[in-house]
């Protein structure tokens, strides 16, 4: 029996491994702002971290050194580190009776593991067997608004070109965009450690591993193979392009699908207007479409520059602009929001 069945007469007890990062302070802001529902907050880090003060709600935590031994009365971990480490712990949850929410790519692909947008495939988080995976966050800011057009009209090819921001390299990207901003304009010279390129006022292919076969990067094959698993379709074409851009916070996608009959602008307009966890903003008068500026702190996805393909004469294909916050939809709000199901499911209920 689950440490979630033993405890199901009372709050679940939740720990966040990764609790220092950017995305691990986000998903502690996520569970007060949501008002979780929990009866304990752990906080986990790498020693070097551990012994640091965070505040939940009136309360001030001590973060504690991760160990095998951290997970013996937890019923809910939100995992954000490394794959390494995921790969390492969460087995341990598991057998110490929790349920992971991984947001790190080790578990993504399993057969076995099933990967959530609660907006789209909810209905698989009942089918963990104790690990659940947090997609990637340029595919939930991809995908999470076409799932009402899928649905209705199936979407059998996909092209994503991505404009992904700092916050997805971690907070010390975003640090080292700012310093080298800094510098730049300051007439100083300034080396980067933390990627592979000088950051300010440049962009530059994303800085993952290119497969030699393909040409594609493991961000653009993992956008690729997630859409598929989230949609349960292996049959949708899908191509990426990812970019880094030189902003601090909140990815930004172009996208151009194909459906299998002719769709309107109009009726993907009008989807938009009442998609869970999507806001319009598709001002053509003003010319104001999503921003990462004001994406940033929003949970919904901003959604607009929704036009016809002129190149496809047969009217099955769409284009439109996106803009998401990588560090909460795009991670830690789609962690939270998995758990808030999985405290209403079976496991748990």
């Amino acid at each position: 029996m689950t440490n979630a069945n033993q405890n199901a007469a009372h709050l679940p007890v939740v720990a966040i491994v990764g609790a220092t990062g950017a995305v691990g302070v986000e998903m502690i802001h996520c569970l007060e702002q949501r008002n979780f529902p929990l009866s304990r907050l752990k906080l986990l880090a790498s020693p070097r971290s551990a012994g640091r003060k965070m505040k939940f709600k009136n309360e001030e935590l001590t973060v504690q050194p991760l160990s095998d031994q951290s997970f013996k009365d937890v019923d809910i971990a939100l995992f954000s580190a490394s794959g390494a480490v995921s790969r390492e712990y969460a087995p341990i949850v598991v057998r110490d009776g929790g349920i992971v929410v991984d947001n790190s790519s080790a578990f993504r692909m399993d057969p076995n593991v099933p990967l959530v947008v609660p907006e789209i495939n909810a209905g698989e988080i009942a089918n963990h067997k104790g690990i659940i995976a947090n997609p990637n966050c340029a595919a939930i800011i991809s995908i999470t608004p076409l799932w009402p057009v899928h649905q209705k009209n199936r979407i059998k090819r996909l092209i994503v070109s991505t404009y992904q921001a700092a916050s997805g390299a971690g907070a010390a990207a975003m640090e080292e965009l700012s310093e080298s901003t800094r510098a730049y304009l300051d007439g100083r010279e300034y080396q980067n450690t933390v990627l592979p390129h000088p950051y300010a006022f440049n962009l530059f292919s994303h800085n993952t591993r290119i497969d030699p076969a393909t040409g594609y990067n493991d961000e653009e094959m993992k956008v690729i193979a997630e859409t598929k698993k989230i949609f349960g379709d292996d049959r949708i074409a899908v191509s990426a392009t990812c970019v880094r851009v030189p902003v601090l916070r909140a990815h930004s996608v172009a996208l151009t699908f194909e459906c299998e009959n002719p769709i309107s602008a109009a009726d993907v307009r009008d989807m938009m207007k009442t998609a869970p966890g999507v806001r319009l903003v598709d001002d053509w008068e003003n010319n104001y479409f999503p921003m990462p500026k004001d994406a940033s702190g929003q949970d919904d996805i901003l959604v607009g520059r929704i036009r016809q393909d002129l190149s496809d004469p047969s009217g099955r294909s769409v284009t439109l602009f996106t803009a998401g916050d990588q560090l909460l939809k795009g991670a830690a709000l789609n962690a939270v929001q998995i758990a808030e199901r999985l405290v209403k499911v079976p496991a748990l209920a």
